[in-house]
């Protein structure tokens, strides 16, 4: 018992093995360490993935939404919306006849908006792309810049100057730096997306159209028919629009 004891204590190559394998513990155990900016990086991703979802699910809302409100909107246009077309028509008829107006649009650019167009495109240009996908999207940017200018609108020019500016396309350069940049720009760029639906959710659930289709609803439960009604009442508008337009007829020759 004895020398076995000393034939463990004493076997050089035992003792290789376990400082062998000592070593290959430590080895493993030694992890490098992430920069404050790939933690930074880690995080933001983490944080633009529960946004996509998020803002995933109120796009499904908002299309919901607009879908119910454009089939209710098609039953209004084929039960009443044709009346009141018509009744338009008879109407402008009325006013040609009544009252000869002339329109002169003439386009006179400010010095400000045309300082401010050539300024959107030193930035957006096509010319300055360095791919075929990259010229596509600026050559879209630049189709609504020219019909902004042709507008007069310097607060839209602004505003697509502003969207270029912070555009996560926008971020030269590769690397962890660029990437956090990039993805910061893409939280920003979803939260804004994410607000101009809860923006037009509400304006939806405000108009015309939704509190029409709430009314017509609830009154369906009731057994009335409230879209028939507003078509019965146009068409007596435009039985007396009619005579009207003939009167005036007649008395033009």
């Amino acid at each position: 018992m004895f020398k076995g004891k000393l034939f463990i204590l004493y076997n050089p190559h035992l003792r290789r093995n376990q400082s062998h394998k000592l070593s290959e513990s430590m080895s493993s155990s030694i992890v490098r360490q992430l920069t404050p900016e790939e933690l930074e990086f880690q995080k933001k991703q983490a944080e633009l993935k529960d946004l996509e979802a998020l803002l995933a699910q109120r796009e499904l809302d908002l299309a919901t939404f607009q879908a119910e409100l454009h089939s209710f909107e098609y039953r209004y246009m084929q039960v009443v919306g044709i009346r009141q077309e018509e009744l338009d028509q008879i109407n402008a008829q009325i006013s040609k006849y009544m009252t000869l107006m002339a329109s002169n649009h003439k386009f006179r650019p400010s010095a400000r908006l045309k300082q401010l167009y050539r300024d959107v495109a030193k930035r957006i240009h096509p010319d300055l792309a360095t791919d075929p996908e990259e010229r596509a999207r600026r050559e879209q940017l630049m189709a609504l810049v020219n019909q902004a200018y042709e507008s007069g609108n310097e607060e839209r020019l602004r505003a697509i100057l502003h969207d270029w500016d912070n555009s996560p396309d926008s971020v030269q350069g590769k690397g962890i730096t660029a990437d956090l940049v990039r993805t910061i720009r893409q939280i920003s760029q979803s939260q804004q997306r994410l607000q101009h639906i809860e923006d037009k959710l509400q304006q939806l659930a405000q108009s015309d159209l939704h509190q029409l289709r709430e009314k017509t609803l609830k009154l369906e439960q009731a057994g009335q028919d409230l879209l028939l009604e507003m078509a019965a009442r146009f068409d007596q508008e435009i039985s007396m629009a009619q005579a009207q337009l003939n009167e005036i007829k007649e008395k033009m020759g």
